[in-house]
């Protein structure tokens, strides 16, 4: 997303090019981050053959040219672990945090209104909005007293993220609001999806990136 925000921003795109476009960024991206990036072949499949290995080539040579080969972009998911790391939460809890601001982040991927945020504050308010979503279930769920007690409050845990972060404690809940109506309006369209097409089954999705919102309690 990183790569097609970019380039959209400075090259006027025809509609009919998006989706080799977004082959291509998609093609970039596994070749940096995966151990086994995905094929040329592969992503043509994808398309439905709609695209060619050789376009899919060309135009990876052009989106390079227009990135100016700066591949090693800073993105949200660079920052979760650095702030996992100074939260006091059991090993257990942390990857649930870590599972939820994933999906949060990949939702405000698909947002235009978080383009304003750094991507350090993206991945604070995804781990403050799975903190609170996970705390609220906790409570629902009628721990014990004494676990209740001995855990930090919303407020305290956003104004630890603040400083852990050094962002303004309004900005991140600003942010961190914003990210909870995001994943509240994608639960809504999806309940109204099953319940247009109850007899329709959701496949698995095997893609490495953490979507699936229906796990994420808020």
């Amino acid at each position: 997303m990183n790569y097609l925000d970019r380039f959209l921003a400075g090259v006027p795109t025809l509609k009919t090019h998006l989706q080799l476009l977004g082959a291509v960024c998609m093609f970039l991206a596994s070749k940096l981050k995966e151990s086994s990036p995905l094929t040329a072949e592969k992503l043509c499949v994808y398309t439905d053959n709609t695209v060619t290995p050789h376009e899919l080539l060309e135009w990876e040579l052009v989106v390079l040219g227009k990135l100016k080969w700066n591949l090693a972009a800073v993105t949200p998911h660079d920052f979760v672990e650095h702030i996992l790391r100074k939260l006091p939460q059991q090993p257990e809890t942390l990857a649930r945090i870590r599972k939820h601001a994933q999906t949060f982040i990949a939702l405000c991927a698909t947002d235009f209104k978080f383009s304003t945020y750094l991507p350090s504050m993206i991945a604070t308010g995804s781990v403050a909005a799975a903190l609170r979503g996970l705390q609220q279930q906790q409570q629902q769920q009628q721990q014990e007293e004494e676990e209740a007690a001995s855990a930090p409050s919303c407020e305290a845990l956003t104004q630890l993220l603040a400083r852990i972060t050094n962002t303004d404690v309004d900005c991140l809940t600003a942010c961190q609001e914003q990210i909870e109506a995001v994943l509240l309006d994608s639960l809504q369209q999806f309940g109204q999806e099953q319940r247009e097409h109850p007899e329709s089954e959701v496949e698995a999705d095997p893609a490495t990136t953490p979507t699936d919102v229906r796990d994420v309690d808020l």
